[in-house]
């Protein structure tokens, strides 16, 4: 079994995509993505991007994808390390890489900014990896 940590972009794509996660892997995330899942979609939907029914379809198809959502001190801890270490003006990415270095095999980002200024601290996959 292979643990993913995803990003809200990598959720965003999958619910728009309805991506079936292969149940031979595992997709944990920050507490922090259901805020940023949410957000994103309430902006799309301000923005007329998407419908409020597509927005809720696609927060359901998230609420059935079994994401392990986690955050205690010990990532904070790490994730402010991250942060501080790369240089960055806040920690929310951070958390992200933070769990991926605590309990996880690979992030999964298609922000490839992201993905390049985190490949030395860890493993990051692609998005195909997960289905």
């Amino acid at each position: 079994m292979t643990r993913y940590v995803i990003g809200p972009d990598v959720a965003l794509s999958l619910a728009h995509d309805r991506c079936e996660v292969s149940d031979e892997h595992r997709v944990v995330a920050p507490t922090l993505l259901r805020s940023q899942v949410l957000s994103a979609l309430y902006q799309g939907v301000q923005r007329g991007e998407l419908t409020k029914q597509e927005a809720d379809e696609r927060l359901e198809y998230l609420r059935g994808l079994r994401i392990r959502l986690l955050g205690d001190r010990v990532l904070q801890r790490v994730a402010w390390k991250v942060a501080d270490e790369l240089g960055w003006p806040d920690t929310f990415d951070a958390e992200y890489v933070a769990l991926t270095q605590l309990q996880a095999d690979a992030f999964v980002t298609l922000d490839q900014r992201l993905a390049k200024a985190v490949a030395e601290l860890v493993r990051v996959a692609s998005i195909e990896e997960l289905s």
